[in-house]
């Protein structure tokens, strides 16, 4: 069995949605062993890189595929790519204990649409299995309270890039 230091990061990206009044789409998480408890369950859309994708490309297919969204402009990404470990105890379980973390590229989008676009229900037309039970919009320096502690410090990295691009 590998050790856990010897596994690798999978490779994300991460999207801060922002509406025109400089909130940013936090979705709660249907479900998932690294929430904890009821109070760090929501987080910002994200997902996987396929193999050969660009990152930008990327972004754009999972904010769709877990919020429906289409409706944006690019604002700016992160150039660094940020690391998260998830805890120990549950590395083993998530992602079928293939990885030890998340490597990602942040972008800061703006959402163009109108909040009717959002269908964290039936996310990508239906056809992808929701990521999320309910969204709403909220001050970005208010999310590093609101994801499991083990993701803060990323959250926390992206709420000061984008600061001035959300209103904060």
């Amino acid at each position: 069995m590998t050790r856990y230091e010897d596994l690798p990061y999978r490779t994300c990206v991460g999207i801060a949605l922002i509406n025109s009044e400089g909130l940013v789409f936090i979705g709660r998480r249907a479900g998932g062993i690294e929430h904890v408890d009821d109070t760090h369950v929501w987080q910002m859309p994200q997902g996987g890189v396929d193999p050969g994708e660009d990152a930008w490309e990327a972004a754009k297919r999972e904010l769709y595929e877990e919020t429906s969204v289409r409706s944006v402009e690019k604002l700016a990404e992160i150039d660094d790519w940020l690391t998260y470990d998830i805890p120990r105890t549950v590395a083993g379980r998530a992602w079928k204990g293939r990885y030890r973390g998340q490597r990602q590229k942040w972008f800061a989008l703006r959402f163009t649409g109108k909040d009717s676009e959002i269908d964290v229900e039936h996310p990508g037309g239906g056809h992808h299995k929701a990521e999320f039970i309910t969204w709403r919009w909220e001050p970005l320096q208010n999310l590093p309270t609101l994801i499991v502690p083990f993701k803060r410090p990323v959250y926390e990295r992206v709420a000061k890039e984008f600061a001035t691009l959300a209103g904060g």
